[in-house]
Parts: C-alpha cells; sequence; structure tokens
C-alpha cells in the first residue's frame, strides 16, 4: 500500500523473513505439526503463553527445547509432579554468612528465572503448585518475602498437560488457563510422519537446530507487529465475538445458553487482536481483517469457555461452540 509508512514496510519485511526463518530451522527437527509450530510462533512473539494438550510421546517437549535451541536465551525446564512445591519454581530466602561473620537472607532464584520456560505435565502438579506461576505469567515478576523480584525481558511459558482423563491430574484453574494466550490441541501424527521420525529416531542422527535470533530481537518482532493497524468494526468484530461466549449476555446464542457456564474474559479479545496482527504480517497486509480474528479464534478461546455441567454430560466440546460462534458470522453492534 502507497500510504504505508516505508519505514514500516521494511520492518514488516524483516519480520517475516525471520518468521520463516524460525519456522524452517523448527521444521529442520520437528517433523509436521506446522499449525502449532507457527502458532507457538505467534503467541512467543505476541508477548504471550502457550499450552499444549496432548498425549505422551507427540514431541511436545521436543518442540519446546527446539525453540530454546533457535533463540539466544536462558531456557529452564520444570517437570511438573505432585510432589512439587512453589519454592522449587520460584526459589526461596536462605540464611548466609557473610565474610564478616554476619548472617543474613539471600534470595536463591528458582528455575522460573528464565527466557523460556517448559513447564512439562503442568497439569500433574497441585493447584497450590500451579498457582505459583500466575504472578510470573501476568507481571513478569515474582513476590518472595514482600520483596517483587524481576523477570528480564522475554518470558515465554510453555507448558505441556495431559488430557484430563488420565490418571493423576489436577485440572488447571480458570485464572491460571486464562494466562495463556493459545491452548493448542497437538494432534497424533500421520503415517508419512511416523515414517520419518522412525527414521530420524532409530535408524540416523537426531537433526539440531541452530540459533537464529537473539531474545532482543523477539522483543523487537513484538513491538512491530503491535503497529498493525486495525479498524473499529474489526476491533468491534472481536469484542463481539467474545461477549456471545458468555451465556447471559443478550447477544449470547442457544447454543451458549444452554452448554457455557462462564465465557471469555477480556483477556480473550486482547489475544485475538494481538494474536489477528500477526497473522496480518505474515499474509504481507497491513491492517487486520475479520479473517484474521477468525482464524486465531479457536486456540485463544478454546480454554476460556467453561462447559455447565450439561455440556459435559453431553460431550459438548468449546471448539463446537466457537465454531458455531464464527459460522454464525455476529452482526457488529
Amino acid at each position: 500500500m502507497s500510504d504505508v509508512d516505508p519505514d514500516l514496510r521494511d520492518q514488516l519485511r524483516d519480520f517475516r523473513t525471520d518468521f520463516q526463518n524460525l519456522r524452517d530451522e523448527l521444521g529442520k527437527v520437528i517433523v509436521g505439526q506446522q499449525p502449532i509450530v507457527d502458532a507457538v510462533l505467534t503467541a512467543m512473539i505476541a508477548g504471550g503463553h502457550v499450552l499444549l494438550e496432548g498425549v505422551p510421546g507427540l514431541g511436545k517437549t521436543l518442540l519446546v527445547r527446539t525453540l530454546a535451541d533457535v533463540i539466544d536465551s536462558k531456557f529452564s525446564r520444570i517437570q511438573f509432579t505432585p510432589d512439587l512445591m512453589p519454592a522449587d519454581l520460584i526459589g526461596t530466602n536462605v540464611l548466609v554468612e557473610s565474610a564478616g561473620g554476619g548472617k543474613a537472607f539471600d534470595f536463591q532464584r528458582g528455575p522460573l528465572f528464565a527466557n523460556i520456560l517448559l513447564a512439562d505435565e503442568i497439569n500433574r502438579a497441585t493447584p497450590k503448585t500451579q498457582s505459583a506461576l500466575l504472578e510470573a505469567m501476568q507481571e513478569h515478576s515474582v513476590t518472595v518475602g514482600g520483596i517483587s523480584h524481576q523477570l528480564d525481558g522475554v518470558f515465554f511459558v510453555m507448558a505441556t498437560q495431559n488430557p484430563l482423563e488420565m490418571e493423576g491430574t489436577y485440572p488447571l484453574p480458570e485464572a491460571q488457563l486464562d494466562r495463556f494466550l493459545f491452548k493448542i490441541l497437538v494432534p497424533f501424527p500421520t503415517v508419512a510422519e511416523m515414517e520419518t521420525i522412525m527414521d530420524r529416531t532409530t535408524a540416523g542422527v537426531m537433526p539440531t537446530a541452530s540459533k537464529l535470533v537473539t531474545r532482543e530481537r523477539v522483543l523487537e518482532m513484538s513491538a512491530v507487529s503491535r503497529k498493525i493497524q486495525i479498524a473499529d468494526t474489526v476491533r468491534r468484530y472481536a469484542i463481539e465475538l467474545v461477549m456471545r461466549t458468555h451465556p447471559d449476555q443478550e447477544v449470547a446464542p442457544d447454543a451458549v445458553r444452554r452448554y457455557v457456564r462462564y465465557g471469555s474474559s477480556p483477556r480473550g479479545a486482547q489475544g485475538l487482536i494481538l494474536a489477528a496482527k500477526i497473522n496480518a504480517v505474515l499474509d504481507d497486509r497491513y491492517h487486520v481483517a475479520t479473517e484474521d480474528i477468525q482464524s486465531v479464534a479457536v486456540n485463544v478461546l478454546r480454554h476460556r469457555i467453561m462447559l455447565n455441567f450439561e455440556g459435559q454430560a453431553e460431550s459438548i466440546q468449546p471448539d463446537q461452540i466457537i465454531e458455531d460462534l464464527l459460522a454464525a458470522n455476529p452482526v457488529l453492534v
């Protein structure tokens, strides 16, 4: 477009180049799963967090490890177990003796102080431990003993979760689910993908990914994406979509009134717009369209729609409700 600032045009071109390079580098290790790779990169650049759900062995942990390999940043992995305590994540004050013989408390940082954090099998820990991540995910800081400790630069949590039907799992609290920008369901690989996986893991040397960008570049990409324009009507579309997930709203359709207990929070609308802006950049556009909102809606909203007893009893899926809302093409008000 001729009315776009040339500097912004160059910044967006560099954005697309770096995004494609990251995608290609991850593809050297991750077999298939292209939509998931794109969603994870989108969430990280948008400044959000990702919850990956799938049965064990689908490469969820490998994806996070590989992402840490391509970004020059500090990486931590925490294996969540029922006996994990909040201090095991955050750290704790330790009484130490100084050179002069005095004693004082010194804060020993836990693995939470990283740029990319893998919370492996997060729903195997108790709610008390799960909630230790809340402040860090929202405020990029933790408070211990009344003192706040800031997390530096990029802070991206990618949590893996086993389906709740599996033994030994604890549902994530709604407040913590809301901290995740995306919830992504990891599908089982196809036959062709399985063959490639077997070749790599049983017959040859596993490929490795190289570092491509710095964490500072990730922050720059995030700032550039927010410069994408969004028209008032498109913003209203995102808001209307969120409003329709609430059963107590006049605009809610019958399915929502019947099966939904709680709908999306305002963070859902924020997530729709931020992710849609990145989608627009990747599509070589300088403005957000309603199609961008629709393309990210399922990942943004599926964990923010809480079903009531009837919805659970009839095995209604949040994805089904979201697809119905998108198909209804809500009228802008």
